[in-house]
């Protein structure tokens, strides 16, 4: 079989690889540098995807790589559980440092982020003795039962994959008064053990809440013995701006799930909390094989290194800006984008008709347009319609420019 062409391999696929485990696009990977995909036919694409949000540092950084190619050279296994590592416990005082909240915290890692939800909800029943599960509307958080149940959008993440897990309740996104209300109607206070928000929703659509809305939801969850769960998994590693999205309204969470940029693409999550919380679970009660990866953790104490030599939130900050800027500038410009969604360099625009509906079709073309001039972008939403933006936070001016042109221009040619 010859597996340098594209079309060889896509036939190969059809034969090999669940259809259920679908690609957005048929060109493979064969090299990425920075924000640049290079497919197996020499074909380079400028990568405003960034994995789902998980290359903040950008592809193949040489000190992840560095990092990475040392521990395996020492060891790759002995599972954390048996014989654990220092640099797992080293990546656990940076995490604990690093997030929100001045208090003592402990962290936990595992393998996604969909796990680290399910070890934050484990963790939030067993200190609370509670069961109810609070989620917001619009929100993603995984393709477990649990986390399936957790997500809004039921096609493609939850159709035809019940029976889903119970006690877990949604409530209104952004609307303070409409959230305390949903306690009275519909969900019990003393029967909640938590509730888990995006601070900025991903797959939902890059939505971003009014400022005072997570202060006071977090005052609600303390007045009622409720754990707030911040997670952070597509938020995190300066995304928006900050570190972590929650320092934006200095809200500290009781909980909080890290994955994605964490490691730079090495599977590899962690709940980080309060140490009473953390530690209220029985020795053994929280774990799994390959949870703390030596791999893992040494890309991802590159990742920390990186944040605090490079600059990268500086980066992080001065793209946002960019990025803003020049959404500002297609909102006046086209019809067809609706509204600018987002925070810092977490970014999208909603694509709409002439009348103002959601235009799934055309976000869809947009990002086959652009995927064809060689970018890759990523639409999301309720209503699959948002165009959100993921680049590495260094990428080269000249690239992002690129890539920005890419969109504009066929924002322009789809506006009619």
């Amino acid at each position: 079989m010859d597996m340098t062409s594209n079309s060889s391999i896509h036939e190969l696929r059809s034969q090999v690889v669940s259809a259920g485990y679908a690609s957005g696009t048929a060109k493979y990977i064969a090299s990425a540098k920075g924000s640049i995909l290079t497919d197996v036919e020499g074909n380079e694409i400028i990568d405003f995807a960034g994995g789902i949000a998980v290359m903040n540092v950008g592809h193949s950084h040489p000190k992840v790589v560095e990092a990475i190619k040392d521990q395996a050279e020492k060891f790759t296994h002995t599972c954390f559980m048996v014989n654990p590592y220092p640099g797992a416990v080293r990546l656990a005082d940076r995490l604990v440092k690093a997030t929100p909240g001045d208090f003592p915290k402990k962290a936990v890692f595992i393998n996604s982020g969909a796990e680290a939800v399910e070890n934050a909800i484990k963790i939030a029943r067993y200190y609370t003795k509670r069961p109810g599960v609070v989620v917001f509307d619009a929100a993603y958080h995984g393709r477990t039962c649990l986390t399936m149940t957790m997500t809004a959008k039921v096609k493609p993440y939850k159709w035809g994959f019940g029976p889903f897990a119970p006690e877990v309740y949604q409530a209104p996104f952004g609307d303070i008064e409409a959230f305390k209300e949903s306690f009275i109607t519909g969900i019990d206070p003393e029967n909640t053990a938590a509730v888990i928000a995006e601070p900025v929703l991903g797959e939902g659509g890059f939505l971003a809440p009014p400022d005072d809305f997570y202060p006071q939801v977090a005052e609600f969850c303390k007045e009622h013995g409720i754990l707030f769960i911040a997670d952070e998994i597509q938020t995190g590693f300066g995304r928006t701006g900050k570190m972590f999205a929650m320092e934006h309204w200095g809200v500290e969470p009781d909980l909080m799930t890290c994955a994605k940029s964490l490691a730079a693409g090495m599977p590899i999550s962690a709940v980080v909390g309060r140490a009473e919380i953390m530690d209220a679970v029985h020795p053994g009660g929280l774990g799994g094989t390959y949870g703390a990866n030596p791999l893992a953790c040494a890309a991802a104490n590159a990742v920390f290194d990186i944040f605090e030599q490079e600059n990268l939130l500086e980066q992080s900050v001065k793209l946002g800006d960019t990025l803003g800027a020049r959404f500002g500038q297609w909102l006046e410009k086209f019809a067809n984008v609706g509204e600018i969604r987002g925070l810092g360099a977490m970014r999208g625009i909603t694509i709409v008709t002439k009348d103002g509906r959601p235009d799934a079709d055309t976000a869809k073309k947009l990002s086959s347009y652009c995927f064809d001039r060689g970018l890759s972008i990523l639409v999301c939403g309720i209503h699959g319609n948002v165009i959100r933006v993921l680049m590495p936070l260094n990428i080269e001016d000249e690239l992002l420019e690129k890539g920005l042109s890419i969109m504009e221009a066929g924002l322009s040619e789809l506006n009619g």
